[in-house]
This record gives structure tokens, sequence and C-alpha cells, in this order.
């Protein structure tokens, strides 16, 4: 009972999604095209909405479901790790027409093919957890 108020901000995150038109595949082609500014309006919003957040989580000191202080720790090889995996979040979105976010959001609205690309999804995050200690960071 004590996650409802998660799974209550999962589906107005989802209904938010949906509205404004990010799962459309559409919407995605238009971005990668450089024909709309939609989607970068949408992304941009979001960025302004995460600074302001970490700048809150850190002004605040807020504690997290654990009941511990939330730190962020800045990475050891910052902009080739982000490069890199920019990158392949990149491809996978070019690849699938959607951004990890929405995938189940997408199945919910009719298209089951999408539970390929979770499945993919999981088993990728799986085999990463798997060979982590041997790549370099």
């Amino acid at each position: 009972m004590k996650f409802i108020k998660y799974l209550l901000t999962g589906i107005f995150f989802g209904i938010v999604l949906s509205k404004s038109e990010v799962i459309s595949w559409y919407r995605i082609y238009e971005m990668f095209r450089f024909e709309s500014f939609h989607m970068y309006g949408v992304i941009g919003s979001a960025v302004v909405v995460g600074a302001i957040s970490i700048l809150l989580i850190k002004k605040l000191q807020l504690k997290g479901m654990n009941g511990q202080f939330m730190s962020l720790k800045p990475k050891e090889n910052g902009f080739k790790a982000l490069l890199f995996g920019g990158t392949i979040f990149g491809l996978g979105w070019a690849m699938t027409g959607a951004c990890p976010g929405p995938m189940f959001i997408i199945v919910g609205h009719g298209a089951p093919v999408f539970l390929v690309v979770i499945l993919s999804a999981t088993i990728g995050a799986f085999l990463y957890g798997a060979v982590k200690k041997y790549l370099p960071h």
C-alpha cells in the first residue's frame, strides 16, 4: 500500500506522455529528420524539470524511499561515458521508434509487438550487469 503513490504517479506520467504525443512514431520520425520542434520542446522541458528537481533534492536534502539522503556522484569518465551511452541510447531509440520510458504505454495503446522491445531491453540490462566489471568505465 505504501507504493500506491508511485503507481499513481506512473499512471499520471503515462497519460501525460500519451496526450503529449511523445509515444507517436511519427513525432519521433519528425524529430530525427529535424522537421518539427515538438519533441525537442518536450525533451527541453524535461531537462529543465530535471535540473530544477536535482537542485531541490540537493538544497532540501531530500530522502529516498529507503530513508537515506539522496546524493549524486559525478562519473569518473564523464564525457566519454555520456557520449558512448548516449549513442547507444539514440541508436536504440532510432531502431525501435521509442524511448524506453513510453514502451509500456505503447503496449497499452495496442502495439503488443513492443513486448519484444521490452524483453530485449530487459535482457540487455541484465547482460550489461553481467559484463559491467569487464568494461572500461
